[in-house]
């Protein structure tokens, strides 16, 4: 395993995304493209891609915990950050849209058939637009970590998914971020595909006591960097999702 910890890939370069081929996380053999990009009209692209505007955007869609008639079971808390480009300028007015488990690790799916309630007051879905500091603000409830199938026992670390668009269908980058501490990062092959500590660790959370609201919700803070040395892993290279 020593030669998937090296921090330098084989250019020179740290190895801070995910590896395509990993063979521990079984299903990236099936997840990303195997052959060869192929010339496409950019007009046709864009008759499909979807229009994102400060009028398409509510901004009561940022507070999962009240989307439906009564509370979601599980621990509120408050997830914030900023959205960065590579020399800490701002992200202006960035869609950023999350997805995630309940709290008791389950999507509100029809693929999900893990064994564990359905919770009809949470949808795990949410979205906001970063304001003019690039910072956004979502307000949910701790997803719980949940088996998938890759393997024996197989548990994924609790988690959220985070999109953000650009200005097109066609930009949108996808990542995760995860919670301080998971004992289940280091079973975990998604998370470990990618072979730079340092990079993994921008995956992390950071617990805020400023942000915790007394006898309300415990706060976490998690910056996106979008360019640079220091960019938050995405999964553009895998083109998996679990």
């Amino acid at each position: 395993m020593s030669d998937l910890r090296d921090k330098w890939a084989a250019g020179g370069r740290p190895e801070d995304q995910p590896r395509r081929d990993y063979p521990p996380y079984r299903s990236t053999l099936l997840r990303h493209p195997t052959k060869e990009p192929q010339q496409v009209d950019p007009e046709g692209v864009e008759l499909w891609a979807p229009c994102f505007g400060h009028r398409d955007v509510d901004p009561l869609e940022a507070d999962l915990t009240i989307q439906r008639g009564g509370e979601p079971l599980g621990e509120r808390m408050v997830v914030a950050g900023r959205v960065l480009d590579g020399e800490g300028r701002p992200v202006r007015h960035q869609l950023v849209e999350i997805w995630q488990a309940n709290a008791g690790g389950r999507y509100v799916h029809q693929r999900d058939q893990h064994p564990a309630p359905l919770d009809p007051n949470f949808t795990g879905m949410g979205r906001c637009l970063t304001d003019a500091d690039g910072n956004y603000r979502f307000t949910t409830v701790k997803p719980g970590p949940y088996p998938w199938k890759n393997h024996h026992n197989a548990w994924r670390p609790a988690h959220i998914h985070f999109s953000l668009f650009g200005t097109e269908f066609t930009q949108r980058l996808v990542t995760q971020m995860y919670f301080p501490g998971d004992p289940l990062f280091a079973l975990d092959p998604i998370y470990q595909s990618i072979v730079d500590e340092d990079a993994r660790a921008r995956l992390v959370a950071t617990y805020d006591h400023d942000l915790t609201t007394h006898e309300w919700a415990t706060g976490y803070r998690w910056d996106i960097v979008l360019t640079g040395t220091h960019r938050t892993p995405t999964e553009a290279d895998t083109e998996g999702d679990a």
